[in-house]
């Protein structure tokens, strides 16, 4: 419960607050299970301050200072909190749906399980956040800083990251479906066994990231860069990867069933017995790609540049190849039953 003499002093306003608090900075408040629903706490000194389950709902936070302090299960529903400074405070299942974060500073906050659907949170700072099973369904996260944080088993459904940055962040297994994640910087991320299905990944950045065992099917990664990304394993049936930048990526036993990936780059790429049927890899570069074992059958791979690439073992039965270079290609053992050759004759 709430120390009574500090909950008095909080209500006589926050300038006696903030002077109060400057006198005694060996003082940490409790204020823990207070109920103040939509009251005044711009500018407020509350760091280090125990507001452990207070409800305070629709409250004003704005430049308030709440570096450290305990809001841990606090109901915090659509109250404002922009430009606050929230740096490693204990959020841990606190419920900030609806809540205004805009350009807050979240850096090595505990959100934990922390509710945070359709809560605005553009510029803000979660670097080094915990993210854990936090709910960010429809949240507003565009242009923040989430590098390094840790978003594991988080949902971000219908989410908006545009522009984020998520440098080397760890969201494993967590929930992208429908979000928007155009332009953002994934690279170096943890994304392993993560679900992206309908996704807007448009020309986002993906390089070195780990997404083997990912879902991508619907997804939109049209001018994206993977880059030495690792998709072993992953699921990208249907996605659109035209003018996609694969080279030097891991695809071994992907599944790429119906994908675009017409001028996509995939020099050097490794689709080791990946499941390609019926992708359009129209112009796409192929050069030193080791496709050995791959599931090609009715790919188009009208005009692409297979220069040295290891077909050997690999199904090209009913594949269009039609103007592709194979020079230096290896295609030992590789079946081209019904195939439409270079030249445009049909093999038999």
């Amino acid at each position: 419960m709430a120390n009574q003499a500090h909950l008095a002093l909080l209500k006589q306003g926050i300038s006696v607050w903030n002077n109060w608090r400057n006198d005694h900075r060996e003082i940490y408040p409790d204020l823990s299970q207070i109920h103040l629903d939509q009251f005044n706490l711009r500018e407020a000194a509350l760091d280090r301050t125990n507001l452990r389950a207070a409800i305070l709902r629709h409250t004003d936070f704005c430049m308030a200072n709440l570096s450290r302090a305990n809001l841990q299960r606090a109901n915090l529903q659509a109250s404002l909190f922009y430009t606050a400074n929230l740096e490693a405070a204990n959020l841990q299942e606190a419920n900030l749906s609806g809540a205004d974060l805009r350009e807050a500073n979240l850096q090595s906050a505990n959100l934990h399980r922390a509710n945070l659907q359709n809560a605005s949170l553009r510029l803000a700072n979660l670097r080094e956040a915990n993210l854990r099973e936090a709910s960010l369904q429809a949240a507003n996260l565009s242009f923040a800083e989430l590098s390094h944080a840790d978003g594991c088993l988080a949902d971000l459904t219908k989410a908006d990251l545009t522009q984020a940055d998520l440098t080397a962040a760890k969201f494993y297994t967590a929930n992208f479906s429908h979000a928007t994640l155009y332009a953002t910087n994934l690279s170096h991320a943890d994304l392993r066994e993560a679900s992206f299905i309908q996704a807007n990944l448009r020309e986002a950045n993906l390089r070195e990231a780990d997404l083997s065992v990912a879902v991508f099917c619907l997804s939109n990664l049209i001018g994206a860069t993977l880059y030495k990304a690792n998709l072993s394993k992953a699921n990208l049936s249907l996605a659109n990867l035209c003018m996609a930048n694969l080279s030097h990526a891991n695809l071994m036993r992907s599944t790429l069933i119906g994908a675009n990936l017409i001028g996509a780059n995939l020099y050097t790429a490794n689709f080791q017995g990946a499941v390609l049927n019926e992708a359009d890899l129209r112009e796409a570069s192929l050069g030193k790609a080791n496709l050995a074992g791959a599931k090609l059958v009715k790919a188009d791979l009208t005009m692409a540049n297979l220069t040295g690439a290891n077909l050997t073992g690999a199904d090209l039965s009913q594949a269009n190849l039609h103007q592709a270079n194979l020079w230096e290609a290896r295609l030992e053992g590789a079946c081209l039953t019904e195939a439409i050759m270079p030249d445009g004759k049909l093999h038999w």
